[in-house]
């Protein structure tokens, strides 16, 4: 387009670096390439970081490196060869926290770390209660433009101390829905629109979501990553639009998987790179005010 955007930032999601050779996922026929993973990420900052017009930001949209570092002991060094690489790039990264940041840290090591986001944002943390741990913020890189980072891991076994009421009130919801011997058994993940991801990768609690984002007009887009084949609906009766991003890991070193959004006042342009698709996301026409 001929316009300049009034922002623009990058999109990345489950990078689930490693460094060990290539396997496989747990149902054992989807490849994983955990080394060059890394690479792919080189590829995304250098290209968002020799743009023209370069992002203000990027979204790291959860699962950064792979659980397996957990069982290798390998967890502390994987996450800052990761960081590294993005600081490299010095772009300001809001990171999204995924199952596998739980599988390698306790949620109190990840607010203690640097996928601890909110030193970006206006957003105190003494807005929410010091006991939850809760990790979720808001910000606005533009006026009448607004992004929140949610917690889809607020109510899990994943990241809470066995003891603790949150662990219990997890435990609560989790039985009734998940009868595996291992209870960290999918479905459910963080994509909330049935048409947007596989079942397996649905939220549980999509339908809730759902009703609140249809009472606000605002809303422009949901984002967000771990359904790695990626997927993308627009609902039709309140134009917003669900976008789920591919795998960095389940994507062969010849190719990519990044994206560069350009936000202009009346849509935005995604402009993908590799297994990324291009796509053009017009604004409600009734939002006054912009959420993603």
């Amino acid at each position: 387009m001929d316009e300049t955007p009034l922002f623009t930032f990058g999109v990345i999601a489950d990078i689930q670096y490693a460094d060990i050779d290539d396997g496989y996922d747990f149902t054992r026929t989807r490849r994983r390439y955990y080394r060059s993973s890394l690479q792919l990420l080189t590829n995304a900052r250098r290209s968002w970081s020799e743009s023209a017009v370069k992002p203000e930001f990027i979204l790291q949209l959860g699962d950064i490196i792979d659980g397996v570092n957990k069982s290798c002991g390998d967890s502390d060094r994987a996450l800052d060869t990761v960081l590294t690489e993005f600081n490299s790039g010095l772009l300001e990264v809001h990171h999204v926290w995924g199952n596998h940041e739980f599988y390698n840290f306790s949620r109190a090591a990840l607010l203690r770390s640097r996928l601890n986001s909110t030193l970006h944002t206006e957003r105190c943390l003494s807005e929410i209660q010091a006991d939850s741990q809760l990790y979720a913020y808001h910000f606005s890189p533009f006026p009448g433009f607004r992004f929140v980072v949610l917690d889809a891991y607020d109510v899990s076994l994943l990241g809470r101390e066995t003891s603790s009421d949150q662990y219990s009130d997890a435990m609560a919801v989790i039985k009734p829905h998940n009868n595996n011997e291992d209870l960290n058994c999918p479905p459910g993940h963080l994509p909330i629109h049935p048409c947007s991801t596989a079942d397996i990768c649905l939220a549980w609690n999509f339908d809730e979501l759902l009703a609140i984002i249809r009472r606000h007009g605002s809303v422009v887009c949901f984002m967000a990553g771990h359904d790695h084949d990626g997927g993308y609906y627009k609902d039709e009766d309140t134009g917003v639009h669900y976008v789920t991003l591919p795998g960095v890991i389940e994507t062969p070193p010849d190719s990519n998987a990044f994206g560069t959004v350009s936000v202009y006042k009346d849509q935005m342009v995604l402009k993908g790179y590799g297994r990324v698709t291009d796509r053009v996301f017009p604004f409600p026409s009734h939002s006054k005010r912009l959420t993603l």
